[in-house]
């Protein structure tokens, strides 16, 4: 088959891929729902989705998958023309793999009206709810965690409960319905990169029902589950290159195409209401605290993608793998995990910390997966406290060094006001705070102290006991003045040679 006549993935080309292609084993016609997700990226599908995959393979039962976006892209247009089909590659560095996934049984688009989401949601046959809605999508006060009261959509569902618009909002009426018709209970499982987020989640949503009274509220008391869980593998958002890879090395289009690396976790509370998925059967792991598992794929994983997103920016390179195959920040990177984060981990059965940095390292040195630094910068206001600002606080807490971390803080800082008009508006930025930071600089301008002092003034992303500290705000002034220079590089170079930060400044200009 030539690539210039490729044939659309569906069910009638099930039967006519090449035998390289996996496809699924077990009978997709008997497949019923039981499962609704929200927010159908490329990670779900490149991770819940096969997971069930697998377990249908292996213990088939009605856990079809139903998936539901509330914010773009149109699902019909993908997903929906090609039946739920669509490819996982894996990428290692030369290496490709692919497997169609069957678990989805069927799209629902509901970014213009609630309804369709609602009717699904609120369906007996679904017990298990689960969700990738990015961590701006919980409307919450990253620094505290609570439900921002003051977001629009949030002032929104609370005037129109028939009609929300955020997923807390939409959940909070499912369960309204749910508690109306058929009262059948069901597990909320949130599978996004944010700490306790079963926690977050259960909050966001009983905020809201507390205030459409008591019967609401003491019936998801008695009836839903909030578990936590932490996820992980990579998997960029899919690009062009990824689709006509796919077409040209196996000869066919699938335009739902993702893309992950072989590496896979979850780690979910075993804390259910009714009926679960036994993911457990597959390869996933279920625990009495997600806690540990959390801080170390956080801190450590996310960690040093968040940092070399903003520091590779400011090195010049666009990805992920280009960035850590430079020797300088590879030093930095390695020096900031090993030094600074990795004293903060929680002991995690079975896991070395340094075996985890080096096996972290490595992933992100994977030359096929092609993460955008960009990309990953995307929504830091929403990232960097788990990620970043937390084990600060726990190195402040005992009196030790945070001269590597803030350096990425001040990374982070730094991002959007390259973005600001004194910078010429470097590059465009992806963050709630963006604008807000880049007034800041804008109005301030070239004063490191009065930039940090301002950022930080922002009590949505810095606690103020954080905020408080001198050492902090010391690291955070050397750290912008040095990445906001002529040569940020250099200043990365100064701190490796001075991990624990005694001399921490900026190195003198050169003649």
């Amino acid at each position: 088959m030539s690539p210039a006549h490729a044939a659309n993935l569906g069910p009638a080309l099930l039967g006519t891929l090449p035998s390289e292609v996996r496809q699924p084993a077990y009978d997709r016609a008997a497949l019923k729902p039981g499962i609704a997700h929200i927010g159908v990226g490329a990670f779900h599908r490149s991770h819940q989705a096969e997971y069930t995959d697998d377990l249908l393979a292996k213990n088939f039962d009605r856990w079809g998958l139903v998936g539901i976006n509330i914010r773009p892209p149109l699902l019909a247009e993908t997903l929906g023309r090609q039946d739920g089909l669509y490819t996982r590659l894996i990428r290692q560095n030369d290496e490709v793999e692919a497997r169609v996934i069957g678990s989805i049984v069927g799209v629902v688009d509901s970014q213009d009206n609630a309804a369709p989401a609602l009717e699904v949601l609120a369906s007996p046959e679904i017990e298990m709810v689960t969700m990738t809605v990015t961590e701006k999508g919980y409307c919450h006060v990253p620094s505290s965690g609570a439900l921002d009261l003051d977001h629009p959509d949030i002032v929104h569902d609370l005037a129109n409960p028939q009609a929300p618009r955020s997923a807390p909002g939409i959940l909070a009426k499912a369960l309204e319905l749910r508690m109306a018709s058929h009262g059948r209970p069901v597990t909320l499982l949130s599978c996004d990169n944010i700490p306790a987020n079963g926690i977050i989640l259960g909050n966001a949503v009983r905020t809201i029902a507390e205030r459409r009274g008591k019967k609401l509220a003491d019936w998801i008391a008695a009836n839903v589950a909030f578990p936590s869980a932490m996820v992980d593998r990579i998997a960029p958002a899919t690009t062009e290159a990824d689709i006509d890879t796919l077409e040209q090395r196996f000869g066919y289009r699938d335009s739902a195409v993702v893309v992950g690396e072989r590496f896979r976790q979850w780690v979910i509370e075993d804390r259910f209401a009714g009926r679960v998925p036994r993911w457990d059967l597959v390869g996933a792991t279920f625990v009495d605290d997600v806690t540990p598992f959390e801080h170390l794929k956080m801190r450590v994983l996310n960690g040093a993608q968040t940092t070399l997103s903003y520091l590779g920016v400011l090195g010049g390179f666009a990805h992920t793998f280009e960035a850590i195959a430079d020797p300088l920040l590879a030093t930095f990177i390695r020096l900031m995990l090993t030094e600074e984060t990795v004293p903060t981990l929680m002991p995690v059965p079975g896991i070395s910390p340094q075996a985890y940095v080096e096996q972290s390292l490595a992933r992100l040195a994977n030359t096929a997966i092609r993460h955008r630094n960009h990309q990953i910068a995307t929504d830091g206001s929403q990232k960097i406290v788990q990620r970043l600002l937390n084990p600060i606080r726990d190195r402040l807490a005992k009196g030790d060094s945070i001269a590597l971390l803030s350096v990425s803080v001040a990374a982070w800082m730094a991002y959007p006001i390259k973005a600001s008009a004194r910078f010429g508006r470097a590059w465009q930025v992806a963050d709630p705070f963006a604008e807000r930071v880049a007034a800041i600089a804008d109005r301030v301008g070239a004063d490191s102290t009065e930039l940090a002092n301002a950022i930080l003034a922002i009590e949505a992303i810095f606690d103020p006991s954080l905020a408080a500290s001198d050492m902090f705000r010391a690291s955070l002034v050397a750290g912008l003045e040095g990445l906001l220079s002529d040569d940020p590089m250099a200043f990365v170079r100064h701190v490796c040679a001075d991990p624990t930060g005694a001399r921490l400044k900026r190195p003198a200009r050169s003649a």
